[in-house]
């Protein structure tokens, strides 16, 4: 049985809203870290668990046999629906434990490898960025499209760091190097929501390496949609760097990121 990115879209959405009115429901109580992952300042928190452990349940009784991939629970394999679920249970872990209204339910599902359908619920704030594959993007139901480019000098730029000490070395220096050649830098502390701005218009491009699937699956989709190009490329640090911006202006932005180191440049791949 086939099933079309509409579909998806609609238990995206429905599981989205669940796992945002969950985590909004612990973001009225107290906040504690629960866990470290790769250092210690990369948090879990008890909300980022329960809000995967919600999904999980609830994809699985709404799209049984799927496959899933959380952040928090790894993978969970499949009984060849061709469908797997991409889910960040919160974006923006940190924004969340310190109570800055930044922080979102992503959920993304995949057909045959291929992201058709993704939902980025900013839990604080209640807006819901959406789109399906071909179908357009949509911020609370009404569609999305990039901001006509600006030249790159007035252009303002998302971006983010990694929890690796040496690894945010290696980027604060590029970024020095990129800050004057833009309007400005902004670091928001949630990837999937910072596509959207892009999607929205409310930021020009964006650019982060160590991203993971789950920061973007949504997200990505989101900002294609609505006019933007993706591409992963080699970052500088060894990791694959996630670069975003309106079709038009995507080129240059990646030469740029090149030319202040962000990025390797064509030469040294």
């Amino acid at each position: 049985m086939t099933v079309t990115p509409e579909e998806l879209l609609t238990v995206a959405r429905e599981v989205a809203a669940e796992a945002a009115e969950l985590v909004a429901e612990h973001a009225r109580g107290r906040v504690d870290v629960a866990d470290t992952k790769s250092s210690s300042v990369d948090v879990v928190t008890v909300a980022d668990r329960a809000s995967e452990d919600l999904i999980r349940q609830r994809l699985a009784e709404l799209r049984p046999g799927d496959a899933i991939l959380g952040e928090e629970r790894g993978e969970t394999a499949g009984s060849q629906t061709g469908v797997r679920w991409v889910v960040d249970p919160i974006d923006g872990t940190v924004n969340f434990l310190y109570g800055l209204p930044e922080y979102a339910v992503s959920v993304a599902a995949e057909v045959d490898g291929e992201v058709v359908a993704g939902v980025v619920r900013n839990v604080a704030t209640g807006v819901e960025y959406s789109a399906s594959l071909g179908g357009g993007a949509a911020r609370d139901g009404r569609p999305l499209a990039v901001r006509t480019a600006p030249p790159l000098q007035e252009s303002l730029v998302l971006t983010g760091f990694g929890y690796d000490a040496d690894q945010r070395a290696v980027q604060a220096t590029a970024l020095a190097r990129l800050l004057p050649k833009v309007r400005d830098l902004r670091r928001m502390g949630a990837c999937a929501l910072d596509l959207c701005h892009v999607a929205e218009g409310s930021a020009d491009a964006y650019a982060e390496e160590g991203v993971n699937p789950w920061d973007y699956a949504a997200g990505a989709l989101v900002a294609r949609e609505a006019g933007a190009r993706t591409a992963m490329l080699p970052g500088a640090y060894g990791k694959e760097l996630l670069a975003c911006a309106p079709a038009e202006s995507f080129e240059r932005f990646v030469e740029l990121l090149a030319e202040s180191g962000l990025t390797l440049s064509r030469d040294q791949t």
